[in-house]
């Protein structure tokens, strides 16, 4: 086989991954990384629309895995634009990542919205666009709900789960995190607040405002401390 013919071959390969996972392998730059996207709507348990842009999180978790045992990745780059979507599935994926001991860097364009915060965050250093917005909102739930005080306090340990997390791996306190999702003045028909990519630096969630290029730095840089 000529070099021609093999890089060729390299690039069906990775123009396939990209179709399937929405991920793909770079080992052309200064060190071998990971890109993968996490975009529209996070897919759990349930099925959604065919005309719906989703992340399923059981194609995600096995990359995730695979990542941190790999030989050859040296490095991870997160590339968000999604709305939310399934909680437990967001979290579980979230949860991954803040666990990997791989450098992990996250990049928010478009959006990172609702259960896409804890996504964001969950990376060793995080990014954000500076178009893109985070909207943090408090937990929401589609379907038939039941009213009583046993469903209220489902909610509430839910939304105490995300906000330790996100506490955890940011520089927002608990309770200004809370404040900004019962914010009742930024959104007309709902409760929350709306962050550009400058406030959302400024209020701890994000580290830094970036492009593509400053945040690929980061990430060699991260894999280079590593060594």
């Amino acid at each position: 086989m000529d070099n021609n013919e093999n890089k060729n071959n390299q690039i069906d390969e990775k123009t396939e991954q990209i179709k399937e996972m929405g991920s793909v392998s770079s080992f052309d730059g200064r060190h071998k990384i990971h890109c993968l996207t996490i975009i529209g709507e996070i897919e759990g348990h349930s099925v959604l629309s065919e005309q719906s842009k989703t992340t399923k999180y059981e194609h995600v978790i096995p990359q995730l895995v695979s990542i941190e045992e790999s030989s050859e990745i040296e490095g991870l780059l997160i590339i968000l634009n999604t709305v939310g979507g399934d909680v437990e599935a967001g979290l579980a994926i979230a949860e991954l990542i803040s666990g990997m001991k791989k450098p992990t860097v996250s990049f928010v364009l478009g959006g990172g919205h609702s259960i896409g915060v804890p996504l964001a965050v969950s990376a060793k250093k995080s990014f954000i666009a500076p178009s893109a917005t985070m909207t943090v909102h408090p937990v929401r739930m589609n379907g038939l709900v039941i009213g009583v005080p046993q469903m209220m306090h489902h909610f509430e340990r839910m939304q105490q789960r995300i906000t330790e997390f996100v506490v955890r791996n940011s520089d927002i306190t608990a309770e200004r995190f809370t404040a900004l999702m019962m914010n009742t003045g930024e959104m007309v028909t709902d409760v929350g607040s709306i962050l550009n990519g400058e406030t959302a630096v400024k209020e701890g969630l994000i580290d830094d405002v970036g492009t593509l290029s400053t945040v690929i730095e980061e990430l060699y840089k991260l894999i280079e401390k590593e060594d």
